[in-house]
């Protein structure tokens, strides 16, 4: 266990570090678990949940398609032209990256609706820092909602056998979607305080042009087909990854028909991140490892110790925990990590698993939003402003990512224990 502890150990502050190169580190660290022996090949190749990275690459896929069609734009087009000042369009585009990260990945998102913030803030010749900080913190949020709005989600979906529709509703209380949503309610008036000033008026533009609607249509068939799933036997060989890389497929497939050009499966391919497939992959074989050397039994041993077998007190520790970790380390690893210590804690304690499962998740998702490097939608927000020449200091972003995250965590906190902790 120690040899296993060590070279866990290792392994996160590398990342930490060196957070360009988390894939090369993940995957040395889990070959080092095979070869002295932690974790024999066999169970290291079936350690990998093939179906949590079908999912996110087919879901990656789509999105590029959705992407390019433009239908994000013409949805903030439409949604700006009921708005009349400043202050609301911020608002109305921060609800709408979060509606979008729902059933799309968070950074996509940011990549989306940023250029938009930025083309508003252009024409009122006002700094694009404070609207597009809010667009990224409120993608964050939200990503949590469904099965595949996050990376997190998919890794929790895929653990815990929940199917799309129990992301809404399981064992027949309302799921983690209504945790985030009545969150992301609470955060409307947050950022309507924190943007009082913004008064200036918007002036009206031109519509976006949309010419190809199949982008929008795979992003439907996708959300229906995986509710669909969810109805199938659960030994059913359509699973939820199948369905993501067959529609990304089949977007190829007609791209490639349309354009008459088979650069577009090169091209479709840029939208895929490798490096988190790879990270992902080797992070699934790193937890088999540490779980067979017994190290996931001593955290659920000391998470129960702190919380001194006190349900309400290990919820808390797990979902503070989380926000606070979350907020310096990237939330993949750190959830796929945690999901079997939790599982182990609500064994151990007699806690409710879905209690835990959504304290963890709510957590890490929200306390990535605490700093400008606790999420990779920040860190590319910051990203787009740098080349646009804004530099973003840390007063800036701690003005709103803080209220932002602590109003959407603790109504969060309360109405999942409310719902799940009795």
């Amino acid at each position: 266990m120690i040899l296993a502890l060590i070279l866990f150990i290792i392994t996160y502050l590398l990342m930490m570090i060196f957070s360009t190169k988390r894939e090369i580190i993940v995957i040395i660290s889990s070959i080092l678990f095979t070869l002295l022996g932690i974790i024999n090949f066999k169970e290291a190749i079936t350690a990998i949940n093939y179906d949590a990275l079908l999912i996110i690459i087919g879901t990656m896929g789509i999105v590029g398609f959705f992407i390019e069609s433009k239908m994000p734009c013409l949805m903030a087009d439409y949604l700006l032209t009921k708005v009349t000042d400043t202050k609301w369009a911020i608002v109305v585009l921060a609800m709408l990256a979060g509606i979008v990260s729902a059933f799309v990945d968070n950074v996509a998102t940011v990549l989306m609706v940023a250029p938009i913030g930025l083309a508003i803030c252009k024409k009122l010749n006002i700094s694009p820092v404070n609207a597009l900080i809010a667009i990224s913190v409120s993608s964050n949020l939200q990503g949590a909602a469904t099965l595949i709005g996050d990376t997190t989600s998919i890794i929790l979906g895929s653990y815990a056998n929940m199917n799309f529709v129990e992301f809404f509703f399981v064992e027949g209380k309302p799921s983690i979607f209504f945790a985030v949503e009545l969150g992301a309610i609470v955060t409307i008036p947050v950022m309507l305080f924190l943007f009082r000033k913004y008064k200036t008026k918007i002036p009206k533009g031109e519509i976006t042009k949309i010419s190809d609607y199949f982008p929008t249509i795979l992003i439907i068939l996708n959300i229906l087909l995986l509710i669909i799933n969810s109805f199938l036997p659960t030994n059913s060989i359509i699973t939820n990854g199948v369905i993501c890389i067959a529609l990304y497929i089949i977007g190829i497939i007609y791209y490639i028909i349309r354009k008459r050009n088979f650069k577009i499966i090169k091209n479709s391919l840029k939208a895929i991140d490798l490096k988190t497939i790879i990270m992902l992959a080797g992070i699934f074989v790193v937890i088999a490892g540490i779980t067979k050397a017994g190290l996931i039994q001593q955290l659920s041993n000391i998470f129960i110790k702190i919380g001194k077998n006190n349900i309400f007190i290990i919820y808390t520790v797990i979902t503070f925990g989380s926000v606070f970790l979350s907020s310096f380390i990237d939330n993949i690893p750190y959830v796929a990590t945690m999901l079997p210590v939790v599982s182990q804690i609500a064994t151990t304690a007699n806690a409710p698993i879905y209690l835990l499962y959504f304290g963890l998740l709510s957590g890490a998702t929200l306390g990535g939003n605490l700093t400008p490097i606790g999420a990779s939608a920040n860190i590319t927000t910051i990203a787009i402003l740098k080349k646009e020449g804004y530099n973003v200091k840390l007063k800036d972003y701690f003005k709103i990512g803080i209220p932002f995250t602590f109003a959407a965590v603790i109504t969060g906190y309360l109405y999942i224990w409310f719902v799940w902790g009795k």
